[in-house]
């Protein structure tokens, strides 16, 4: 398929350097692929990575390329011939099966495949292999340097498929594509760069004891791990549960959401070919009911890893008491709130802070900041400053460059948004903006961004997660009432607290019990080593820093009497 490239910097002088996010340089060098293409410089030689951080690719290069006119980034490529992997990935290779799953594009609704769904016989093959491999293979007995080897070398191939990456994780998911090659990926790649810089960071204890005795805590892997993964960043979420287990010295059997179930095969066969050995890390496809039951069922899996609904990770749980028990690492639901003082600077900066923390991926975040706390003498100046945001915001296809908010993942996913807006109406708020679907958008289901003013702390739309753009605001008078407010009787993910004054926000941080608070900013970055998970309903264990690792172990307790030994 012949394609127009998607980032075209040939004006640049062969040899000059670019920055791309992680200050790494790009000197050159041509990438094409299925669907996408990326060009940079003239000068051979060169690896090209493209990474961002940034909302778009012509704010990037306005910034790190001064002087360079901005490119037309636009993927002209059609979504129907996007090349598929078809099957389960077990033992190093893909692997067809009889049962079947839709899978739908939500830019438009169109069903664009048809793929596997694995039973509990295609799942037991699975995780059996899994276990042969860990057992027969070194991977658990190899030098950590040697495991960190193999991970950054996956990264590597991961940052130079981009062009297959990118459409395969935005075609059927909530990604735009621009975002999907400029953070998707290399994000996915860096948090592997993590892991494997960690992986020989492990290690046990010597613990005191008696002095003709010798202590020792041992670290070991568990086994093999089961992970399911949502659909609202499939590549991110999987680099984040495969890449710590697998630092770890565990074999993983990886469940994405049906929904968006592509790139995690992709990733797989890089794993191979960046040296993991075959059934480390296999992946097999399904729905929640009957795939990701059976592998959380499984006697031969140690430890269960699960993002997504409150929900349903507390029916992991219970499943997982019971049969085990096993250990489980919960990241769930959350009504994050946005706790703004008057004294917080900069209000245009703070409104786009609090417009994209609800709208970023049409509000479909676990960390989303979703109900706005704001001091009462602040709050129809901020509110204005929003809504004005929302407004400019245009729905399009996750391929439509010019889109800036993306599709809800499913027609039913929106009618569950709509309908807790309606039931919060009825309990008496005002819909200062939005309200419903787009009546003139592309064919899937776009949620116009929403504000509901005048609601109390029992709303629905207070109370329950929404996953979509639906801002609820409410006001307070002074710190006690704020963090009063802040406080959620089931959540406590995130929180984001914006003050000028130091010692209110250490004090509202304290306050409020969530698993991360960040204060005069929102969302995460490239932080790799700060780790993410909840309090409360939103979650047990954390992902990412070395606390996503050392969940992947387990300790042993060791006692060595020296004098009965010879």
């Amino acid at each position: 398929m012949k394609v127009a490239p998607a980032l075209i910097l040939d004006d640049i002088a062969a040899g000059s350097q670019i920055e791309f996010g992680f200050a790494r340089n790009l000197q050159a060098s041509s990438v094409e692929g299925v669907g996408f293409a990326i060009r940079c410089g003239r000068a051979p030689g060169y690896e090209t990575k493209c990474r961002a951080f940034l909302p778009s690719i012509n704010d990037l290069i306005s910034i790190w390329v001064p002087g360079f006119g901005a490119p037309n980034f636009v993927a002209k490529f059609d979504p129907q011939t996007i090349r598929v992997p078809s099957g389960h990935f077990i033992g190093g290779r893909l692997v067809p099966d009889a049962g079947r799953i839709t899978v739908r594009r939500p830019s438009d609704n169109a069903v664009h495949a048809e793929l596997p769904l694995a039973d509990a016989s295609t799942v037991d093959a699975a995780v059996q292999d899994a276990w042969q491999a860990w057992r027969t293979t070194d991977w658990a007995r190899r030098a950590p340097r040697d495991r960190a080897r193999v991970l950054r070398r996956w990264a590597d191939l991961i940052d130079a498929d981009v062009a297959n990456m990118a459409p395969l994780e935005a075609v059927c998911s909530t990604r735009p594509l621009r975002d999907a090659a400029a953070w998707d990926v290399p994000f996915t790649a860096e948090g592997l760069r993590f892991f494997a810089e960690y992986a020989d960071k492990l290690g046990g204890d010597v613990a005191a004891t008696r002095h003709d005795n010798l202590g020792m805590v041992v670290a070991e892997p568990y086994g093999v791990v089961g992970a399911i993964t949502p659909w609202n960043f499939p590549l991110v979420m999987v680099s984040w549960k495969v890449g710590a287990a697998l630092a770890a010295g565990n074999a993983v059997v990886l469940k994405p959401s049906e929904l968006t179930p592509y790139s995690a095969i992709r990733l797989a066969e890089l794993a191979i070919e960046a040296g993991v050995p075959p059934g480390l890390f296999n992946v097999v496809q399904g729905d929640g009911r009957t795939t990701g039951d059976a592998l959380t069922r499984h006697p031969l899996i140690s430890k269960m890893t699960f993002t997504g609904s409150t929900r349903t990770g507390a029916a992991i749980m219970a499943t997982c008491a019971s049969h085990g028990p096993k250990p489980v690492t919960l990241e769930l639901g959350g009504k994050s709130p946005q706790l703004v003082f008057a004294d917080a600077p900069d209000i245009d900066r703070l409104a786009a802070i609090v417009a994209g923390a609800i709208t970023g991926n049409a509000g479909q975040v676990c960390v989303a900041g979703s109900r706005l706390i704001v001091q009462r003498q602040v709050a129809q100046a901020l509110i204005e400053r929003i809504t004005a945001r929302f407004a400019a915001l245009r729905p399009g296809a996750t391929w439509d460059d010019t889109a800036t908010l993306p599709p809800i993942i499913s027609a039913a996913q929106a009618g569950r948004i709509l309908d807790i807006v309606e039931r919060s109406r009825d309990a008496g708020a005002q819909v200062r903006c939005g309200g419903g679907l787009f009546g003139d958008g592309p064919g899937g289901a776009y949620f116009q961004p929403t504000v509901l003013e005048g609601v109390r702390a029992d709303n629905p739309a207070v109370q329950e997660e929404i996953f979509g753009p639906v801002l609820t605001v409410q006001t307070f008078d002074d710190e006690e009432e704020g963090l009063a407010l802040a406080a959620h009787e089931h959540y406590g993910l995130a929180a984001g607290v914006h003050t000028a004054d130091i010692g209110r926000a250490l004090r509202a941080m304290r306050g409020i019990a969530a698993g991360t608070v960040w204060i005069n900013r929102y969302g995460r970055s490239a932080d790799f080593v700060i780790p993410t998970g909840g309090y409360h309903q939103s979650g047990i264990g954390k992902d990412l820093g070395r606390q996503a690792v050392e969940a992947n172990l387990r300790f042993k307790s060791v006692l060595i009497d020296f004098a009965a030994t010879h």
